[in-house]
């Protein structure tokens, strides 16, 4: 089953939060409000539905949409590897609270890998179009 949004938070995700707001960059805070707008979370949730017939109703839980998509973005607007993007998430209170991970369980390389190419490249320039300000260059849509 997919999420778009996880429902409930837990209590390790309000204290990582309240210790790290103030590290944000300003890409960041730029990238939380586009990612507000629940048409790209619902991009997303269908791109991730259409792996599997039943995905959206059957199976156990998967990663919410939202959190899908953050991690993606962090990967390209850092030009990581997958396996870069799983270390940094997983050793960095800033990027789990970005990406919306908080305490959980960091997903794998392999499987942020599969996400990728579930969602394929239009998806990703939907949102991370020419212009999109990443901590004092702007993005320029090449990276993709």
């Amino acid at each position: 089953m997919i999420d778009m949004r996880r429902a409930q938070f837990s209590f390790g995700d309000g204290l990582i939060a309240e210790e790290v707001s103030d590290l944000r960059e300003g890409w960041m805070k730029h990238a939380d409000a586009v990612l507000a707008d629940e048409e790209i979370v619902a991009a997303v949730y269908e791109a991730l539905a259409k792996r599997h017939p039943k995905s959206r109703c059957r199976g156990r839980r998967g990663a919410p949409a939202d959190m899908v998509l953050r991690l993606l973005i962090l990967k390209h607007i850092r030009n990581w590897s997958y396996e870069a993007l799983e270390r940094e998430v997983r050793a960095n209170l800033v990027y789990r609270d970005f990406t919306h991970v908080g305490g959980a369980k960091t997903p794998d390389a392999k499987t942020i890998g599969r996400w990728g190419v579930a969602l394929g490249p239009e998806v990703l320039k939907h949102v991370l179009q020419p212009g999109f300000e990443t901590s004092g260059w702007a993005y320029s849509g090449s990276q993709l």
